[in-house]
């Protein structure tokens, strides 16, 4: 069971991400960038919280640039959902800790994982 984020590289985001039998949040960020030191933390919490039912990755553009490219990725922080493969929401921008979770929550409900 994981309980921290992954870190992902562009040659492992296909089997990570998109074959993962569980949801997974991806994290597309920079060590350079304010905001996204502001909702890490707030990730760290949640991939403990949601172990086993959710899986957090996190994609540093500056080192992994492709699959940031593939889905268009022009902010950071930009978090995708994924469930089965396929974006189910996308999230642009950092959030307070409360809005990111109330997000969380409305995309486990629609993946059917609660």
């Amino acid at each position: 069971m994981i309980e921290e984020p992954v870190h992902v590289t562009d040659s492992a985001f296909e089997q990570t991400v998109l074959q993962s039998a569980v949801p997974v949040i991806v994290d597309f960020w920079a060590p350079w960038c304010g905001p996204c030191k502001m909702v890490a933390p707030i990730l760290d919490k949640l991939a403990k919280e949601y172990a086993g039912k959710i899986v957090v990755a996190k994609v540093n553009t500056d080192d992994n640039p492709d699959w940031a490219g593939k889905f268009g990725i022009q902010g950071i922080p930009t978090m995708l959902f994924f469930s089965g493969g396929k974006i189910v929401h996308r999230q642009v921008g950092a959030l307070p800790e409360r809005m990111l979770r109330d997000v969380v929550a409305q995309f486990m409900e629609v993946v059917g994982q609660n």
